[in-house]
This record gives structure tokens, C-alpha cells and sequence, in this order.
């Protein structure tokens, strides 16, 4: 399950951007001001979201802990997508995914063999839990693709279908994360024992974790607030779009934290942990953080749909291919992590250029 290190002074720095987005979204300053200042606001505030998650998994038990882990791993992103949601920035909330997707199994995965590879020569990690991961990727690439395949193929249907039909797949996918859990946590424990990260902090008591947890949420919650509603008026200024905001931007920032955590482990030669970082976190949003932001769409009267743009459908498939084929063998080294990075870079270039 996904495991993070404590929050490291440079990250704790970034602080300092929660006081300063707030005084500038008082002052009514400029957007793209307000937009820079909480995006960095919200990478240390994830972090300790992060670790507080991983002190209380440590009060609550393997089992509940685990569950815990894997509930909240992605907890920046579901709420920056809720208010995204609740603003009603339905292509954001859906790049968000797309990007979150793409960006851990490709950026973090990669940035962390590069790092690893750079001092070990060959790093090992667990074959059968890569192969497991990478599996359920494809099945979440295939959750993605069939709604695309709907839309242009049945598209005299209408959007009622097309929203029945996205719910009904977030159903299966919903079921399919539980029935993962039951397995990994549960009936076959013994094939996911990676490594752990050591330098945990100690002696947080079971009140203070809770209290971080919730504070941290509530902080993260704010922030995406302003976030969200400066996301129209910064991109039209800065000249992007809102999709390569929602693919690039929004998912990098929430994702942030796991970054620097999976390429220290894989420094120190825990590639099993940063695969499943990396891997583990894209399946959080595929399987759990999707369908979750279907079911609370459709409270909130504005049904979500899962029809992605034919080149987000075609950068997932792409991006699980390539990590399928680098679990393959069990093994990585540098240059892969550099291949990785690579196929990001060219579809960020790809997305930066997609109208909006």
C-alpha cells in the first residue's frame, strides 16, 4: 500500500504559501497570483495529509491501516475534484484523472527509476504484485476507453445514455478497487510484502494524527477553493487550456508529494515500495477516486459522465502498455526511468498544443 516519508524541511517551507494565497484571495488579487500560490500551498498541505494517514494506518491495525492507506492515498486530488466538481469544471475534474493517471505511472515511476538507477545499477522489485498492478491498469484503461467508443460510435443515443452507461462502469470499477483490496490485504498479503519506509515519525499519538488529518483536509479544502476558481481566468492569461491544466497542472500538484517520496525510496533501493507508489496511487484514482466522482455527481444534480477526449483515452492505453511491459521482467534501471519521463514529456507537449 502507499507509504510516505515524513515531510521534509523543503516541503515544509511551502507552508508559508497557505497565509499568502489567503491574504491575496481576500485582497481580490490577480488570478494567476492566486492560482500559483495555492497549487504550491497544496503540495506540503498533501504531504502531511499523507503522513498524518500513515501515523493513524500505524494506531488503527495492519488490516484497518491498510484500508486506511488506500482509502485516503489520494485524498489531495479527490477533494481539489470535488470543488472542481462543485463549480461545475466537469473537463478539469476529468483531466485531473486522465492526468493523474498518466503522471504517476509515468513521471513518478519514472522519475524514481531514473533516480534509483543512477546510484544501483539494477534495482528488483516484486514481479507478481508489478504484474497484478499493471493488470488492473489495463482493466481501468478498458473502464476508460469503452465510454469513448460509446460516444463515437452511439452517439445518436444522447448524453442520457452516455451518463447511465458511465455510471454503471463506475459501479464495476468501484467493486473491482474492493475486490483488489480483499486480495491485497487480505487473501494474498504475502505476495505485496515490499519494503517499508523506516524513517517514519514516531510517537505521534492517535489525537494528534486525527487532528493533522483533519486539519490538513480542511486547509487542502480552502486552498483548492481558490485553486479551482482561479483555474478559468490564469489559464486564459497564461494562454493554456483548461484541459492541459486539468492533464498537467492540477494532477501534478496533488501528486506531488508522492513524487519526492517514491524517488527517495527507489534511491535507497526500495523499488518495490516506489512501484507501488506509482502504481498503486494510479489505480486509486482509476478504480476508486473515478467512481467515487461519479456517485457524489450525481447528488450534486450534475451527473459526471466518463467520456474522455480520444487522445486522453489513447495516452492512458499508451501509458499502461509501457509500464505492463517494464513490470514484465522485474527489473529496472536508469535508462528506463528516462524512457518513461520521455513519453511523459511528449504528451504533456502533446496536451499543451490539444485545443481546449
Amino acid at each position: 500500500m502507499d507509504r510516505r516519508l515524513p515531510l521534509g524541511g523543503s516541503l515544509s517551507l511551502l507552508l508559508i504559501f497557505v497565509p499568502v494565497a489567503i491574504l491575496l484571495e481576500v485582497l481580490h488579487a490577480d488570478p494567476v497570483l492566486i492560482f500559483v500560490t495555492s497549487a504550491l500551498a497544496i503540495v506540503p498541505l498533501a504531504g502531511l495529509l499523507g503522513e498524518a494517514t500513515e501515523q493513524l494506518s500505524g494506531h488503527a491495525g495492519t488490516g484497518l491501516g491498510g484500508l486506511l492507506n488506500a482509502s485516503l492515498g489520494n485524498a489531495a486530488e479527490l477533494i481539489i475534484a470535488f470543488v472542481a466538481l462543485k463549480e461545475g469544471l466537469h473537463d478539469v475534474v476529468k483531466a485531473s484523472i486522465t492526468g493523474s493517471i498518466i503522471g504517476n505511472i509515468l513521471l513518478v515511476l519514472g522519475l524514481a527509476m531514473l533516480a534509483g538507477g543512477l546510484r544501483h545499477e539494477r534495482q528488483r522489485f516484486n514481479q507478481t504484485a508489478a504484474s497484478m498492478a499493471a493488470s488492473l491498469l489495463l482493466l481501468s484503461a478498458v473502464g476508460l476507453v469503452v465510454p469513448a467508443l460509446f460516444h463515437l460510435t452511439v452517439s445518436r443515443e444522447g448524453g442520457s445514455a452516455e451518463h447511465a452507461l458511465s455510471l454503471e462502469i463506475a459501479v464495476v470499477l468501484f467493486a473491482i478497487y474492493v475486490l483488489s483490496l480483499l486480495f491485497s490485504l487480505k487473501t494474498h498479503r504475502h505476495l505485496f510484502t515490499g519494503g517499508s519506509v523506516a524513517e517514519t515519525r514516531a510517537g505521534w499519538g492517535l489525537r494528534r494524527s486525527v487532528g493533522v488529518l483533519v486539519g490538513a483536509t480542511v486547509a487542502i479544502a480552502v486552498m483548492s477553493e481558490f485553486l479551482v476558481g482561479s483555474i478559468e481566468s490564469a489559464a486564459a492569461r497564461l494562454g493554456l487550456t483548461q484541459l492541459f491544466v486539468g492533464v498537467i497542472l492540477v494532477a501534478v500538484i496533488g501528486n506531488a508529494a508522492e513524487h519526492s517520496t517514491a524517488v527517495l525510496v527507489a534511491r535507497k533501493n526500495q523499488m518495490d515500495l516506489a512501484f507501488g507508489i506509482a502504481a498503486g496511487s494510479s489505480l486509486q484514482i482509476a478504480l476508486f477516486v473515478a467512481p467515487v466522482l461519479v456517485f457524489v455527481s450525481y447528488l450534486m444534480g450534475a451527473p459526471l459522465d466518463l467520456v474522455f477526449t480520444p487522445f486522453e483515452v489513447a495516452a492512458v492505453a499508451m501509458s499502461v502498455l509501457i509500464v505492463g511491459f517494464v513490470a514484465m521482467d522485474g527489473e529496472s534501471h536508469w535508462m528506463e526511468g528516462v524512457m518513461l519521463v520521455g513519453v511523459y514529456l511528449v504528451l504533456a507537449i502533446a496536451f499543451y498544443f490539444l485545443p481546449g
